[in-house]
């Protein structure tokens, strides 16, 4: 089948989180809370949180797995309990606000570039935000989108590609799936049938095929003809 649309993740493949979810975000968070947090401690907290981070075991969309990932970062630059909790959820909801993040520079003329082929974009992100209001937010031209929390299940559970390829009106054979991470996006796409490329900004998966450094490299990999 010919290629129809493409799916994009959002969080570190479209766009990046901005100072205020960095660890210099986590230290005003953590005064607002009567906390004083280390930034310098940010990096390794961060590090042995994703160690310990859990799937729901039914893969349904769950906040609190996030209040206890950001709080063991709050924890380990220094933060006590019981404040730590109410400054990780307060963190983790910024991951909400449209104002939090940066849009990479590819982004925009890429996208335009698929549009311009014919292509319908979708997203389809793991997380609480409103990926249509997102998309209005940043410029983005999209067809259809769907978070985790809207739908209930997480990627990489079959049911969220297919509840925005049914929007799309697609065949999973007639997609392909771009994201960050190799278990959620890109086996989790594979899974039913789409294509699946990995994006690697930071280098971190050389080894792995399909892979891009970054969406300039897309066009070509889908076979799109360049002018």
């Amino acid at each position: 089948m010919s290629l129809l649309a493409v799916l994009f993740d959002v969080d570190f493949t479209l766009a990046r989180p901005g100072p205020e979810l960095g660890p210099e975000g986590y230290v005003r968070a953590g005064e607002r809370h009567g906390m004083t947090l280390d930034p310098t401690r940010y990096e390794k907290g961060r590090e042995a949180a994703l160690a310990a981070l859990e799937r729901h075991p039914e893969l349904e969309h769950d906040d609190e797995i996030w209040f206890t990932f950001t709080e063991r970062i709050v924890l380990a630059m220094g933060g006590r309990p019981p404040e730590s909790y109410d400054c990780a959820v307060e963190i983790t909801r910024g991951w909400e606000e449209h104002d939090n993040f940066e849009l990479y520079e590819d982004v925009i003329p890429v996208l335009d570039e698929l549009r311009a082929a014919g292509l319908r974009i979708g997203l389809v992100s793991n997380s609480a935000r409103d990926v249509h209001a997102f998309a209005r937010h940043h410029g983005l031209m999209i067809d259809a989108g769907i978070s985790s929390f809207h739908h209930g299940k997480t990627k990489p559970h079959a049911s969220i590609f297919r509840a925005v390829l049914d929007l799309l009106e697609v065949a999973p054979a007639e997609a392909a799936m771009i994201g960050d991470t190799i278990d959620a996006d890109v086996e989790g796409a594979a899974a039913i049938g789409m294509r699946a490329i990995l994006v690697d900004r930071l280098g971190q998966h050389p080894e792995f095929e399909p892979r891009i450094d970054d969406l300039y490299g897309l066009p070509a990999v889908l076979g799109l003809h360049r002018v």
